[in-house]
């Protein structure tokens, strides 16, 4: 999926777990097949996940990062109204793989899938709840850390540039242009307040219809209150994404900053992903899809 991926296996992790965790050398392991960018996730016997970072980097800024992810997690699964990884261990380099690595408690459940949830009443429900819970959440006086998503909107001009440049003969670049000129300029009304950061598909666990795991909350941390609503565009219909908007009583500005983050998320995920991960390619085109075609968004 980069340029600059790492090479990983099982193989591989059986050898740093049997150097660095000999109680664990006997466990099975295998891959997660998953859409997953950052890490390649392997499962340790049943109760174990181990995530490898895909991309390297300096070292100390990875360790640095899991240490904070760690600490995030912590937080973030004593909040959540629904189950959550949390941090057990974290390797360092070995065995030919260059840098350090974590390893949380396994959840059982299967990954959400657009297709599979666009009219999932249930799951728009439990979403609505997540977000309820992680919004009153204290913020103990932080805020946005000031990179990625998150913040000003206008402050991804660069990276939208780059993508509506990347995207010609993809998409309809003039029309996404002008839409993102709308978008961008939405005002921001109130504080931040704590969020997942990243509440896509791939991190939510569900069965029956209904939300059972969520996973990847090491970005959990102050934002913009609409940060978290990219969910509803990347999960569901129109009637199902109104029902979870009703839950949160959010207004139309609200709702349309949550597109608006939606956007900027799936434009990049069309083109960077087209070879390498034709799934998380299809999700950024049906989330355009989604949010070009609301009438809330095209009255901007």
């Amino acid at each position: 999926m980069h340029d600059d991926e790492l090479a990983v296996d099982a193989a591989l992790l059986r050898r740093l777990v049997a150097d660095q965790f000999p109680a664990w050398a006997e466990l099975p392991v295998t891959r997660v097949e998953s859409d997953a960018t950052v890490n390649a996730i392997f499962r340790i016997g049943d109760g174990l996940a181990a995530r490898l970072p895909l991309r390297e980097h300096a070292v100390a800024d990875v360790e640095a990062g899991l240490r904070a992810e760690a600490a995030a997690l912590e937080e973030f699964a004593a909040v959540s109204p629904f189950p959550a990884p949390r941090p057990v261990a974290i390797g360092a380099p070995g065995a030919g793989y260059p840098l350090p690595w974590s390893v949380q408690t396994w959840l059982s459940g299967t990954v959400a899938t657009p297709d599979g949830t666009a009219e999932a009443t249930a799951l728009a429900d439990d979403l609505a709840e997540l977000i309820g819970a992680l919004r009153s959440a204290p913020t103990r006086g932080r805020t946005f850390s000031g990179s990625g998503r998150g913040g000003v909107l206008a402050a991804q001009d660069a990276w939208m540039a780059t993508c509506f440049a990347e995207s010609t003969g993809l998409l309809d670049v003039p029309a996404l242009r002008d839409r993102w000129r709308a978008l961008r300029e939405l005002p921001r009304r109130g504080p931040d307040v704590m969020a997942h950061g990243d509440l896509h598909p791939a991190n939510l666990l569900v069965d029956d219809d209904r939300l059972v795991g969520v996973l990847d909350a090491g970005g959990y941390g102050a934002a913009d209150p609409a940060l978290d609503l990219i969910v509803p565009w990347t999960l569901f219909d129109a009637p199902v994404r109104d029902r979870m908007r009703r839950a949160l009583g959010s207004d139309d500005l609200e709702w349309a900053r949550g597109a608006a983050w939606a956007f900027a998320q799936a434009m990049g995920l069309v083109w960077y992903y087209i070879e390498s991960n034709p799934g998380m390619s299809a999700l950024g085109r049906r989330v355009l899809e989604r949010v070009m075609g609301d009438p809330l968004v095209r009255s901007l």
